[in-house]
């Protein structure tokens, strides 16, 4: 008989090893600060042996809000509507929160028939990126990050403090990087190493340029691919990867299935795909 329950900080480790297998390249770090988002909102069912056979999380952010990702079901038991019982179980997890995806499109069908709306799509640009030193940007710092969260809470249209705080301090494989002009933060980005080469996310500046330099410092010491997930509402970014040529590749449709407003800063990339 299955079972539905609430997934452990070493579970969450697992789940993120079956996304590498989904091939959806998540850091080599993640778990630790996807669970200080919410540590009730990670979900998974188990067999009959206690094994974990499927996932989904279900993050809490405000108390108006919350993210659902990670939703996946091991090959062998797809079919059998399990993925479809722990759904149910984990969005009550959200009680009257409005619940944002990013919905993968062979998904999208049933995210609709569960009353999610489609608001945009979210493109993930790869290329390569040389690294270049600028003197205007520094790691950051403990005092920056309130800023930090709510400049991105202001592009992305939602503060998402429990999940950014331990992302932006950083860890060994995740860096933030903040660039400033005449003492003003004008845009900053983390990048964080993956089972292949790296992501930049989020990414928030006032400009194109200011995202390029932002970029080619970051990618100091990066040899491999590079990769960014872009809105479309972001249309200064859109355009600068075409104008790079770098990849457009794996897409994912933003739904909503409650009333939001997402905001359209023409500068930024989403933190990550799982929680927003």
């Amino acid at each position: 008989m299955t079972r539905y329950r609430t997934a452990t900080l070493n579970e969450l480790s697992l789940i993120l090893d079956w996304a590498v297998d989904e091939g959806w390249n998540p850091g080599l770090d993640d778990a630790d600060a996807f669970f200080a988002a919410d540590p009730a909102g990670f979900f998974e069912a188990v067999d009959e042996q206690d094994h974990p056979i499927a996932s989904i999380s279900v993050v809490n952010h405000t108390d108006d809000f919350a993210f659902l990702g990670l939703y996946i079901v091991r090959k062998e038991f797809r079919g059998r509507g399990i993925g479809l019982r722990l759904w149910r179980h984990a969005l009550q997890h959200a009680g009257s929160r409005t619940v944002g995806l990013d919905g993968v499109e062979a998904q999208q069908e049933n995210y609709r028939a569960s009353g999610f709306t489609y608001t945009g799509a979210t493109t993930r640009f790869t290329g390569h990126l040389s690294g270049q030193f600028d003197q205007s940007i520094r790691t950051a710092l403990p005092d920056d990050i309130p800023i930090l969260i709510q400049m991105e809470g202001a592009a992305s249209g939602v503060s998402k403090a429990n999940y950014l705080r331990p992302w932006l301090i950083g860890s060994d494989n995740r860096t933030t990087f903040v660039k400033y002009d005449q003492g003003t933060i004008v845009g900053f980005c983390t990048i964080r190493s993956c089972q292949t080469g790296a992501k930049i996310g989020p990414l928030v500046a006032t400009n194109v340029d200011v995202a390029r330099e932002l970029m080619a410092h970051a990618a100091t010491g990066i040899s491999g691919p590079i990769s960014m997930d872009v809105p479309n509402a972001s249309t200064a970014l859109t355009e600068m990867y075409r104008t790079m040529e770098w990849q457009p590749g794996f897409q994912t449709a933003r739904m909503y299935n409650g009333m939001f407003d997402r905001a359209a800063h023409k500068c930024f990339a989403v933190t990550s795909l799982e929680l927003g």
